[in-house]
């Protein structure tokens, strides 16, 4: 029973920390992926075998079966805002989210990557076309013939103001940031987005403008970069690394172990 335990033990540590690892090459990859959250394995021990109960004056006697991957969570401290000097680029200096939307399905995401372009009907939208939402949904710049958009401007609280080629200016659009109780909680899908979830628990459904309630300011020409700690990342790898060898010991010893006593029946 103890050998077979020591088995089961092996190969759950070679499960639980391949994951770890899993998890670290992803942090590693996306050193450098606009607005990426790194995220942290947290392990727990497995199921403990009760061999002898505790009675009177003796402690009871169990045996554990190994580990398992308790959480795997994203870290979504800020990341480091870089300068790009692109007025379509946006980066979030504090708390919250975008909100972009696939106009053809009306499936909608959050992200923290604001490298945002116009698309060719004058459309902010991100680098898969997904539109970028506002106080009144999708975010549109003015595009006239007669009196062309010459450049615009975004405030810290996500205003934007069009200049406009007869020297004129307006004020149309605001650019909404989303907030949620517990951000871990989100799916990540591809390309930098993340599905809402119900556990989540969005604070506003129609977002608030940025600098308000908690949320962050909107910095234009800036977009903000990974939060992956490459030091850490490689700490974390080498001590991921040994505890699947050790993991991998417990096997092989194990393994020795049985064919000894399969020896001693010939």
């Amino acid at each position: 029973m103890a050998l077979i335990g020591s088995l089961t033990s092996g190969v759950s540590a070679l499960r639980t920390f391949s994951k770890s690892i899993e998890t670290i090459g992803d942090n590693i990859a996306n050193a450098n992926t606009t607005g990426f959250k790194s995220s942290r394995t947290r392990n727990e021990d497995s199921f403990s075998q009760t061999l002898e109960t505790a009675s009177g004056s003796s402690s009871s006697l169990q045996v554990g079966s190994g580990v398992n991957v308790a959480t795997n969570r994203q870290n979504f401290t800020q990341g480091s805002l870089s300068s790009t000097g692109v007025p379509t680029d946006i980066g979030i200096a504090g708390n919250g989210f975008f909100k972009v939307k696939n106009s053809a399905t009306s499936e909608s995401f959050v992200t923290r990557d604001g490298n945002f372009k116009l698309d060719a009907t004058g459309y902010l939208v991100n680098s898969q076309g997904l539109r970028v939402q506002g106080a009144a949904g999708d975010i549109k710049l003015t595009n006239a013939v007669t009196n062309p958009l010459q450049s615009f401007s975004v405030a810290d609280d996500g205003e934007i103001t069009e200049f406009y080629s007869d020297s004129t200016s307006a004020t149309l659009n605001t650019i909404h940031l989303w907030s949620f109780n517990d951000p871990t909680s989100l799916e990540r899908s591809s390309g930098n987005l993340y599905r809402e979830t119900p556990s989540a628990g969005v604070i506003n459904a129609l977002g608030d403008p940025a600098g308000t309630l908690g949320l962050g300011a909107t910095k234009q020409g800036t977009i903000e970069m990974s939060n992956v700690d490459l030091a850490q990342e490689f700490t974390d790898l080498i001590t991921a690394q040994r505890s699947f060898q050790a993991g991998s010991r417990i096997i092989t010893v194990s393994d020795s172990v049985l064919q000894e006593i399969v020896d001693l029946k010939r």
